[in-house]
């Protein structure tokens, strides 16, 4: 079995919890007024979404209830706010949560009417110390407890990962896109191959050799390729910035939605210059293997 680094603890009533987990606990907030008291309340910490749609800052005492109705509230200090962790899932919920201290979590979720509420859990995180382990240390907790369901909480889901749908999406928008831009640079390169007839027939009559005049148009499609890649490159380099700023703001996160690494401008250039360069030499091919009086026969 593969060693457990450390363990994290744990759910009641189905809800998951972390010693500080972010928890939505879907209520009214009512601050509450502050007293001498208040240094006394056990602190929590406000997300910043929360604090500003509540207006409400450090020091302010608030009422918190783990039933829907607000039923039993239990007084809180807010020690601060913090900056939910950007998750792409739910870049289009509010994130109006709180992080409690896991005893606090616990008194607040706890059914009066059990008393092993408090002392019972429905869930466990654990992390590994290879996460390549999941899958083996699932098989064995499973063979060991055959009552407890193992599930990893990123990778290993196949299908059922929404990255790995998002991944598949993005990988089937880029093939149609770089099809679709071969296509059109092809189309473009036979018109200008064609308006380039009499000047290619000169060449010929010239001296020029066919694998010389090819040359020359592979070479031009390669710079017109390594122009186009380091032109969006830049544009993309130079909006990246505006960009994230402006989804940012729509959707009230940190989550940065674009960025432009030295390894992705890298890799752009190196598809675009194979790809302009085909795209010439194919648009060019049968104008090269043309008879030379039939080039500059007007």
């Amino acid at each position: 079995m593969t060693h457990v680094r450390r363990s994290i603890a744990g759910s009641t009533r189905g809800v998951l919890l972390l010693v500080g987990l972010t928890v939505g606990l879907g209520h009214a907030w009512l601050p509450a007024a502050a007293s001498d008291a208040q240094a006394d309340l056990p602190a929590v910490l406000l997300s910043r979404q929360l604090a500003a749609a509540r207006n409400l800052s450090a020091g302010d005492v608030v009422e918190l209830s783990g039933d829907p109705s607000g039923a039993n509230p239990r007084r809180f200090r807010v020690a601060g706010t913090y900056e939910p962790m950007p998750d792409p899932i739910r870049v289009t919920s509010e994130r109006l949560e709180v992080r409690l201290h896991l005893p606090d979590l616990l008194d607040l979720g706890a059914d009066p009417d059990d008393p092993l509420a408090a002392d019972s859990l429905s869930a466990i995180n654990i992390t590994l110390e290879n996460p390549d382990d999941a899958g083996v240390f699932a098989r064995d907790l499973a063979a060991r407890v055959p009552t407890v369901g193992v599930r990893a909480s990123r990778g290993g889901e196949g299908d059922r990962n929404p990255f790995v749908v998002l991944g598949r999406f993005h990988l089937a928008i880029a093939i149609l896109t770089l099809t679709t831009s071969a296509v059109f640079l092809l189309a473009l390169m036979v018109l200008l191959a064609d308006e380039r007839r009499e000047a290619v027939g000169t060449l010929r009559l010239l001296g020029l050799t066919r694998g010389r005049v090819l040359l020359q148009v592979l070479l031009e499609g390669a710079l017109i390729a390594g122009a186009g890649a380091l032109f969006g490159v830049a544009f993309a380099a130079l909006t990246e910035g505006a960009f994230n700023r402006y989804f940012q703001w729509r959707y009230d996160t940190a989550l940065v939605f674009v960025r432009i690494t030295p390894s992705i401008a890298w890799r752009a250039v190196a598809m675009a210059l194979p790809l302009g360069m085909a795209a010439s030499v194919l648009a060019s091919w049968a104008l090269v293997r043309s008879e030379t009086l039939a080039l500059v026969r007007r």
